[in-house]
């Protein structure tokens, strides 16, 4: 019987992060769902279609074959053969993820995927509708947050550390835009599961939240070997 974590919170919190982590200490596969939007955002960029246009993204699905593997303990992120792992992490393909997440025909292609991955395996899965859409019997639920000032600190911190030319201020509207587009979208909005466990990481650093999280999973863990 597999145990599945469901992490989900608003973009920055530091889920995947903490969640990629986390799966490492109590030997989990991680998956990041986000990366599977991410991964239709970027085709769709790459074919210079409209993200935010139902018809044109729907149009291509039938083209894209994302692919999650598990290469050296870490998780790479493939499109038709290809791996796009670091091609992902655009805020162009961020803002693109966001909204092709929007659009119930991307949903419903990806949602399989997911759940036969959880189901076959020990999984943490961070995303934003894990806990109340994607397994909504998940074992543990977790909603991670933190203030948006904070997230967009620590976005611009890694995108300043890459090398990309950003103000807080650019950084800080996309973080809230994007909040906005998450939680007020018509097809599974962020939200925390009534069951979830909130974890605010506004005041912690990034082991201490780790740190956190583990010992709630290894509590998850214990209660279900009994």
């Amino acid at each position: 019987m597999s145990v599945n974590i469901a992490i989900d919170g608003p973009a920055g919190a530091g889920k995947s992060t903490i969640a990629k982590a986390a799966a490492k200490a109590v030997g989990f596969i991680y998956v990041d769902t986000g990366a599977l939007y991410r991964s239709v955002a970027y085709y769709a960029i790459s074919k210079g279609a409209d993200v935010s246009s139902p018809e044109s993204v729907t149009a291509l699905l039938p083209e894209i074959t994302p692919e999650l593997k598990f290469i050296d303990g870490s998780q790479h992120v493939f499109v038709n053969g290809e791996d796009v792992s670091d091609k992902i992490r655009t805020p162009e393909v961020s803002m693109g993820a966001s909204a092709v997440s929007a659009i119930p025909a991307v949903r419903d292609f990806l949602f399989d995927l997911q759940k036969k991955i959880a189901a076959e395996n020990n999984v943490i899965m961070d995303g934003r509708d894990i806990g109340t859409v994607v397994l909504p019997d998940a074992d543990l639920k977790i909603f991670l947050t933190a203030s948006a000032e904070e997230r967009a600190r620590r976005r611009h911190i890694e995108l300043t550390e890459k090398g990309e030319n950003v103000t807080f201020e650019s950084v800080l509207a996309d973080v809230n835009q994007r909040d906005y587009n998450d939680s007020h979208r018509d097809i599974a909005p962020l939200k925390q599961a009534e069951d979830a466990a909130l974890c605010d990481t506004t005041e912690l650093d990034l082991s201490q939240a780790t740190e956190k999280v583990i010992a709630m999973i290894n509590e998850t863990i214990k209660s279900k070997e009994q």
